[in-house]
């Protein structure tokens, strides 16, 4: 039903299907980073359970939407695997490029920013609590880079031509945007970035990323559809990795655990519900 409502309204060309994805959870991301503007001081216990939601959501979906697919219908456990760890490889690395991507954006690495923000000439004495913008910065740039393999997620699930597995990946990973665009809306209203609505536009821009790398996962599989596995596990190990690295440290650093982890069970539950509904 929910398939062919999709075909009647973007037609049959999967590029164009990816297209859509990609702007969906963009637009989604959207919607969370302008939650600021209504829900202007959350609690760290609400954004703590926030992000746990979304980190649930995001592990069902890895597993429902990807790697399961990929191994019963397009390719087996060897292709998928190396495809999955290729996934977590190219995360781990992207940590490294960080620094850089920031020195290029503002001049300065994190350590040179807060130098200047502290007024000190050497980093042992850094006062690390002047460092809110430096921080920031970094948070934004990092979420951008791990919005990557959910864009690829996304679109690799619709260059499938899987409906059925496509549509149910881009509303979870969709949803698990919102918290995430929230988080980078407040981070960057905390840190002074002008206005409540720059702040929004700023947790925007975080996720455009998405929209590209979706167009690009899709038309990749579509010209070379034995790459699917391969591309499928990539995308899923990128996700598991943003999960395990980042969210789960970053959402358990502040007394919250037991309020955090409900919130990743209703995210599990809620995309094996989604998963099911949509089947």
């Amino acid at each position: 039903m929910l398939e062919s409502q999709f075909v009647q309204l973007f037609g049959e060309n999967r590029v164009v299907w990816g297209l859509v994805g990609g702007l969906v959870i963009a637009g989604m991301n959207l919607v969370g980073a302008l939650l600021i503007l209504v829900w202007r001081n959350p609690s760290q216990r609400g954004l703590d359970t926030s992000l746990g939601f979304a980190g649930g959501v995001m592990v069902a979906a890895a597993f429902t939407s990807l790697l399961i697919p990929a191994i019963e219908q397009y390719g087996n456990l060897l292709t998928t695997s190396i495809g999955f760890v290729l996934g977590v490889g190219f995360l781990a690395v992207s940590g490294y490029w960080v620094p850089y991507v920031q020195r290029l954006i503002t001049g300065k690495t994190g350590e040179e920013a807060l130098m200047a923000e502290s007024g000190v000439t050497s980093p042992h004495e850094i006062d690390y609590s002047a460092g809110r913008l430096a921080g920031v910065v970094v948070f934004i740039i990092a979420i951008t880079l791990h919005n990557m393999p959910e864009g690829l997620a996304v679109g690799v699930g619709f260059g499938s031509g899987n409906l059925s597995d496509a549509i149910p990946l881009m509303i979870a990973i969709g949803t698990q945007n919102i918290p995430e665009g929230f988080a980078v809306a407040v981070a960057a209203r905390n840190a002074g970035l002008g206005s409540l609505w720059y702040a929004g536009v700023t947790g925007l821009r975080a996720g455009l990323v998405e929209i590209p790398i979706a167009v690009f996962g899709a038309a990749a599989v579509t010209i070379a559809e034995p790459l699917l596995p391969y591309a499928m596990g990539f995308a899923a190990g990128g996700m598991l990795y943003v999960i395990v690295n980042d969210i789960v440290p970053q959402t358990h650093g502040h007394g919250h655990d037991r309020t955090v982890t409900l919130g990743t069970m209703v995210g599990l539950l809620l995309m094996l519900s989604l998963d099911i509904a949509l089947a």
